[in-house]
């Protein structure tokens, strides 16, 4: 699967949370400044060609919407972020946010016991 851009993956985003939409749609959701409508519209289209997005049409407009899953996407960035930066290690993963970002017991408890309900 290809990997998105910073600004595909900010149009995806949005994709994902409207579900279907036209690209003035998309405009609205994105933060200030807004991007210029040609430009939305062209990373609309490279997500398409990349099999991101497809389109149906309405009167003389399109609407698109994702054909991927947000948790598809993120499954396939973890288990890149894990293969490339943490030699495909999920415990060297942990082991890293947990020095990085002090992960409290308490926190680390409420992660295992979200591990053990996904076991079940």
């Amino acid at each position: 699967m290809k990997q998105l851009t910073k600004a595909e993956e900010e149009i995806m985003q949005v994709m994902w949370q409207l579900e279907k939409a036209n690209v003035a749609a998309i405009i609205d959701e994105l933060p200030e400044p807004k991007p210029a409508y040609n430009t939305v519209s062209t990373i609309v289209r490279i997500l398409e060609s990349k099999g991101f997005v497809d389109h149906e049409q309405v009167g003389k407009g399109y609407l698109y919407f994702p054909l991927l899953k947000k948790s598809e996407y993120s499954n396939q960035s973890i288990n890149k972020l894990i293969d490339n930066y943490f030699q495909g290690s999920f415990k060297s993963m942990v082991s890293f946010f947990m020095k990085k970002n002090d992960v409290s017991l308490k926190e680390m408890e409420d992660i295992l016991n979200e591990i053990d309900k996904h076991e079940e």
